[in-house]
């Protein structure tokens, strides 16, 4: 009986079983870390925790034992989705945690302008037809025509007069007159133009008689138009010019001499500035001078407040 070398039938036996562990190993029938070469003996045995980009041992190199296949761009060298091919891109299984704990921030809307939108504006010539048509009070009955509006309603400056007079209710604008051409001034030194940059409205829309000053009763059938008006154009900042304006407006008894200067406001959120009625500035007497400096002053508080430069002191 021949007796086989022991040794030449051990290493022969170590070859066949690391063949057939190598078949398990691709087939996907167990694991096996891959490391260097001596890393086992390196270790002195002792077993390493995979880290968590590390590939499982459960099915292939870089695929979950649960997971879908990759598609062929997301195998292989190359491909966009390969994880193990580009270095610095986190697993599948990194990414769906990392999103999980920071989720990406949302950024805020834009906040909404403050000027009117196109199709609100669109109200604008229909309400100045209501108010064409309106039969509310006594004053339509002795009017050429109402007066609505004249200038941008998308201007940031509003400015509300007390009601029209024989011009205005002539050409159906306001502050057409003496006191309109002086207005136009008062906006022109402040750098602004008064077809572009202000919209100009009254508290009535209809002529009292004799350019008397309205009553209560027609103010209070009138002035729903105008509180609609200026809530469609939602100016930043209102000149209230006159007594009517401001009583109106603000809801108060005081006089002009009493609150001009003073900012107030409007419904409780838009910025009003009294001021003047350029008819009294055009009336002669002991105070003139000194009401069209104060008003001159309201006027750059105003602009101030829009942002606008003001003229260099002489």
């Amino acid at each position: 009986m021949t007796t086989s070398d022991p040794r030449a039938e051990l290493a022969s036996l170590a070859a066949s079983l690391r063949a057939y562990l190598e078949i398990q190993a691709e087939t996907g029938a167990i694991g096996i870390p891959r490391g260097a070469k001596g890393a086992a003996a390196a270790s002195h045995g002792a077993p390493r925790e995979p880290s968590p980009s590390a590939p499982s041992p459960m099915k292939g190199e870089g695929e979950p034992t649960n997971s879908p296949p990759l598609s062929p761009r997301g195998r292989g060298a190359g491909g966009e989705g390969s994880q193990e091919e580009r270095p610095g891109v986190a697993s599948p299984r990194e990414a769906t945690s990392t999103q999980a704990a920071k989720p990406t921030p949302i950024a805020p809307a834009p906040p909404t302008p403050a000027t009117a939108s196109a199709p609100t504006l669109a109200r604008l010539p229909l309400l100045a037809a209501e108010v064409a048509a309106c039969t509310k009070c006594v004053l339509h009955e002795t009017r050429t025509q109402t007066v609505f509006a004249r200038g941008n309603p998308l201007a940031k400056l509003a400015i509300v007069g007390e009601a029209p007079g024989a011009d205005e209710d002539e050409q159906g604008l306001p502050f057409v007159g003496r006191a309109g051409q002086l207005l136009d001034k008062m906006i022109g030194a402040m750098g602004l133009d008064p077809a572009q940059d202000v919209y100009v409205c009254n508290i009535l829309k209809c002529r009292p008689p004799g350019n008397r000053r309205p009553e209560a009763d027609e103010t209070d059938k009138c002035i729903p138009y105008l509180h609609e008006q200026l809530a469609i154009v939602k100016p930043k900042v209102i000149v209230a010019m006159g007594n009517s304006a401001v009583q109106a407006l603000l809801g108060t008894k005081l006089g002009i001499t009493k609150v001009r200067g003073q900012w107030k406001l409007y419904k409780g959120e838009t910025l009003v500035m009294p001021t003047y009625h350029p008819s009294y500035l055009l009336r002669p007497s002991p105070q003139q001078v000194e009401a069209k400096k104060q008003a001159w002053e309201d006027l750059q508080a105003v602009m101030k407040e829009l942002g606008l430069a003001l003229p260099a002191k002489k």
